[in-house]
């Protein structure tokens, strides 16, 4: 973050008291923090004294208790007093380190803290300061919230302490910091040369925080200067960007450094994507129609990230997201199957109303059953007993195996450009063994994964997705060990094609054929009313993936948001 310098302490100065909002507020001098007495009637004893002939407190907090802590650790915590703060809280050493740092790396001076109505036992706090590095200066407002336990072994009320108490962004072990950025801005290019901002498409901060963080310093940018988040195990975080010997670990490349406020403009450097504009827009579109849903588009014959968007945008499901995929992970299932000499399109293939295994009885979605049937028509009414059956005649590694050595699936060794959860497809054994089979079970996914699985089945080879060219930092793709023989790939496009067709898909598919193929799926959830809703989908070089978290059926919610795409797409 470039060499730092504490700011100069301010002069000490005392003011009367004065009546703000009926609130009486007193300014204490010290080190630059203006101080102010919330709530009135005075703070709380200093927090090391108890007797020990009071009888040890429980059951809930009263609401003076409440008031009364979090009146005293804002009022530490502005006045400089971070000992008295830290002291305040259940775990004072962590508090000790954040708040220092609050002030002598964070630079953030002038701190004011006005709570707001308490709820509970959690009191919310508006934050302002200023600041201030070097000759720079610029105003830092934002909210946070903390909340006050009673500590087992005496009683005593306490701020209940983690990071985001300082500020929400914080996770435990992140700090802030000001300074030169450690890693420059970046001007995100789509594929035709326009750039990518969060005012068009609002989803792609994650997406566009992940560029800065791996490609800041590779794309001939400056860094300017900033407030930043600095995660805990990043560079910055174990000794600067000029320390030459810390690596990021696996928990920060998860989570990027985030900027807070900019003191000064940095120049960016520039990364060209593969996201398509129009397809972009599209998939915004899409999923800001739902309350939670996330959608991939990708070229199954090179791998290129189309385009990626999540309703809700905290949180980078469509990239990150670690959730059970249902029934579309029977593309998967179906492939092992095909070449196990299990399953053939044609061939009969049981598809009871029940079927048990491990000591758990699944069934059939409403507990329908099909007499006589193929294992197409199992496959297009998305049958889990067909699949359920035959988990006695695999191994408990087989759907794995499969699912890394084809798909490249579990192997966490995507180098898409930012950062991606891979798929999970654990060995299990029993029900879970069984439950896995048809996306339950320890089957994790998100619509990368699912989108790069029906791209694999369309082509016969994984071709790992990828949103940033190679070419731009010489990495390596990920490749599967082995592709689909010529026989399974086609039997397994004919499921895809008559599912899409006649199947549960049909309905979302109509009038994009011939050339096409999709599976849905639905996710059961522990404690979640509704499953999550899936649909996985190819047309021509085109290939998508949705998901709808608590949506339901997949080709009902999932569903169109994949056919928008791809019909936008064409």
């Amino acid at each position: 973050m470039g060499n730092r310098r504490r700011a100069p302490e301010r002069s000490r100065t005392k003011t009367k008291p004065a009546v703000i909002g009926g609130m009486i507020a007193a300014v204490v001098g010290g080190a630059g923090f203006g101080v102010y007495a919330l709530y009135g009637g005075g703070a709380v004893a200093d927090a090391g004294s108890s007797s020990d002939a009071k009888p040890v407190k429980s059951g809930p907090l009263s609401a003076a208790e409440v008031k009364s802590t979090a009146t005293a650790f804002l009022t530490a915590w502005q006045s400089g007093d971070v000992e008295k703060a830290a002291a305040a809280t259940n775990d004072a050493t962590a508090a000790r380190t954040l708040l220092t740092g609050y002030g002598k790396e964070a630079f953030i001076e002038d701190v004011t803290l006005t709570a707001k109505k308490r709820s509970g036992d959690a009191v919310p706090f508006a934050v302002k300061g200023t600041v201030a590095y070097k000759t720079l200066t610029k105003p830092l407002a934002y909210e946070s919230e903390l909340t006050v336990v009673r500590r087992a072994k005496d009683g005593k009320p306490l701020v209940d302490w983690h990071a985001a108490v300082v500020h929400p962004e914080l996770e435990d072990g992140d700090k802030l910091v000001t300074g030169e950025a450690g890693t420059p801005p970046v001007k995100a290019l789509d594929r035709d040369g326009g750039e990518l901002t969060t005012a068009k498409y609002p989803s792609l901060g994650t997406v566009l925080d992940g560029l800065r963080e791996k490609y800041g310093k590779k794309a001939g940018g400056k860094a300017g200067v900033e407030l930043r988040v600095i995660r805990a195990g990043s560079e910055d975080a174990e000794g600067g960007e000029d320390s030459g010997t810390a690596k990021k670990s696996d928990a920060s490349d998860k989570n990027p450094d985030k900027t807070l406020l900019e003191l000064s403009k940095g120049t960016p450097g520039t990364v060209r994507t593969t996201l398509s504009p129009a397809l972009q827009a599209t998939a915004e579109q899409q999923v800001a129609a739902k309350e939670k849903a996330s959608a991939v588009m990708i070229r199954p014959s090179t791998g290129e990230i189309l385009a990626v968007a999540n309703s809700g945008h905290g949180f980078n499901t469509a990239f990150q997201g670690s959730l059970a995929p249902g029934s579309t992970m029977k593309i998967v299932t179906a492939s092992l199957l095909i070449e196990k000499g299990l399953a053939s399109v044609d061939k009969e293939h049981p598809c009871p109303k029940y079927s048990t295994y491990g000591g758990w009885k699944f069934q059939n979605d409403d507990k329908f059953e099909i007499k006589g049937g193929t294992f197409k028509a199992s496959f297009a009414r998305s049958c889990n007993t067909a699949f359920i059956s035959q988990a006695k005649k695999l191994s408990d590694d087989a759907l794995t195996k499969q699912a890394q050595q084809v798909f490249g699936l579990g192997l966490d060794n995507w180098a898409i450009g930012v950062p991606t959860f891979d798929g999970s497809v654990p060995v299990q054994s029993q029900a879970q063994k069984a439950a896995s089979l048809i996306g339950q079970g320890g089957v994790r996914m998100n619509p990368l994964n699912m989108a790069s699985v029906v791209a694999t089945a369309k082509t016969g080879t994984f071709h790992q997705p990828y949103l940033v060219p190679v070419t731009v930092d010489d990495r390596t793709l990920a490749k599967g060990s082995r592709s689909l023989s010529a026989d399974t790939q086609a039997q397994l496009k004919e499921l895809l094609q008559y599912t899409a067709a006649a199947g549960t898909a049909a309905e979302a598919m109509a009038g994009l054929g011939p050339d096409f193929g999709a599976k849905t799926g639905s996710a059961e959830v522990d404690n979640q009313k509704k499953p999550n809703g899936w649909f996985t989908a190819w047309k021509g070089d085109l290939a998508a993936a949705g998901v709808v978290q608590q949506g339901g059926h997949g080709g009902e919610t999932a569903g169109p948001i994949v056919a928008a795409l791809l019909k936008a797409g064409s």
